[in-house]
């Protein structure tokens, strides 16, 4: 896949086949996008584009949603995109300038002269443009005027519920990771780097690795979960600690004793074991890991 920090980068000699949004999370409705893109350019021998935008568009032109965390980095989203098999992965700055770009030039100035738009590929409520003017009904008429095709994709849904990256950040943070797993697709992930911590958890012999993370990333309700921590190359099973005010994340690596401390780790989350407590010692908490650990190990075993 080759990546694009933007489109005066991108340079088309060859039939594109476009589809454009934020796509957060690279959910299922998203993935059968980008497989039926692939579909029609290997058909048409095209290739597949994907033109999205960073910051989130909606960061920069709704104050009301400067809270907003996503499902995804962007580096996740690009390896998660890459494994699909798109060929063009374009990312637009997305400012307030951009955002007030009128639909007829976006199609115009961009899709056409920029990404040489052959075939484009949109979901369902899909809408550009300034004040989102443009829906598929603009888009079939300018399709006819500059000479390509457009189809709008339906909501794809898993047992009768449509999918959508918004609903999957509500589920992340209820903690409700399996039916996040389901309509990802894939497990919900969290990259970061190990860290120092107050290395209590050696005192009672559940030492734990601290994950810094990306200060955008959505990170789900606190609690124990059941994991699986991606270091050195290879998978462990282990659990993971969420905390209430500081959503400091923890996780104890089953049967697991080299030092980390500065390595790049992936942590996919696998189920909620269970919320919050607050202890009165630390013999409590203890206690209660013990009764953590030999759930998770049962999830696993």
């Amino acid at each position: 896949m080759k990546s694009y920090n933007s489109l005066d980068n991108f340079k088309s000699d060859f039939k594109t086949i476009v589809t454009i949004g934020t796509f957060d999370g690279v959910h299922i409705g998203h993935r059968y996008i980008i497989n039926y893109l692939n579909k029609i350019a290997k058909r048409e021998g095209g290739q597949s584009v994907l033109l999205t935008f960073s910051p989130h568009p909606r960061l920069v032109i709704n104050k009301e949603h400067s809270h907003l965390k996503l499902i995804d980095t962007l580096d996740e989203k690009k390896e998660k995109l890459k494994n699909l098999g798109l060929q063009n992965f374009v990312v637009q700055k997305f400012t307030k300038e951009f955002s007030r770009i009128k639909y007829v030039n976006f199609v115009r100035d961009i899709l056409v002269k920029k990404l040489n738009v052959d075939h484009l590929v949109i979901g369902y409520d899909h809408q550009f443009g300034r004040n989102r003017e443009g829906s598929i009904k603009e888009l079939q008429e300018l399709s006819q005027l500059y000479d390509f095709k457009v189809e709008e994709i339906p909501p794809q849904k898993q047992e009768d519920v449509s999918i959508s990256s918004t609903k999957i950040r509500n589920l992340v943070l209820e903690g409700n990771i399996e039916t996040v797993n389901k309509y990802l697709a894939n497990n919900f992930l969290i990259s970061g780097k190990v860290i120092d911590g107050e290395k209590i958890g050696r005192t009672i012999n559940y030492p734990t690795a601290n994950i810094s993370f990306d200060k955008d990333k959505l990170i789900p309700k606190a609690g124990v979960y059941a994991v699986s921590i991606n270091v050195l190359n290879k998978s462990f099973d282990g659990m993971l600690n969420i905390g209430v005010k500081q959503q400091k994340i923890e996780v104890h690596i089953f049967d697991f004793s080299k030092n980390i401390y500065g390595l790049d780790v992936k942590i996919e989350f696998k189920k909620l074991i269970r919320e919050n407590i607050k202890f009165a010692n630390i013999s409590q908490l203890k206690n209660q890991l013990v009764k953590d650990e030999k759930k998770c190990r049962e999830f696993f075993y």
